[in-house]
């Protein structure tokens, strides 16, 4: 039988990162309802090197269930945790494009000290509207939804 080993800080935090990132996926998936989406997570690392993942998924109702590529949705969690964990990831954006007739829409967060945060619309617009010369779909940018962080208190148990 092996001794047990000291938790080391590093691996709380990441076990965190990754609770925190399981459930604003839930949350992200609820404020996106039904339909097919496509998020998108670009990282700027501390090493100056930027990271990306996408995640495909389509979401239905009655009963409720998510169809996704299982690989992209780990890639995808990674990134994310790492972003939210944010000690090897300097800035990071996760923008979600509801497929939409006739344009396709999208809203988009900041990755700041382990929250996404919506982005302003217009800086949002400038991140998504195709360089000249590149055939890209068009999108029509909205407000992004405030997410649950289920670790913030909430108005009715602040004080508890």
């Amino acid at each position: 039988m092996s001794e047990p080993k000291a938790t080391r800080t590093g691996d709380v935090v990441t076990a965190s990162a990754v609770g925190r990132a399981v459930n604003l996926l839930a949350s992200l998936l609820l404020a996106l309802d039904e339909g097919s989406h496509q998020l998108t997570i670009v990282a700027e690392r501390t090493n100056d090197t930027t990271v990306s993942a996408d995640l495909s998924l389509s979401v239905g109702a009655a009963p409720l269930r998510v169809n996704h590529s299982a690989r992209e949705y780990l890639q995808f969690l990674a990134l994310l945790t790492f972003a939210l964990e944010y000690s090897t990831v300097r800035h990071a954006v996760l923008v979600a494009t509801t497929a939409d007739e006739p344009f396709a829409r999208a809203c988009g967060w900041t990755v700041r000290a382990g929250r996404l945060h919506p982005m302003k619309v217009r800086e949002l617009q400038e991140a998504v509207t195709p360089c000249p010369d590149v055939t890209a779909p068009l999108r029509l940018v909205y407000p992004a939804p405030a997410l649950c962080h289920p670790d913030e208190p909430t108005e009715g148990n602040a004080h508890d």
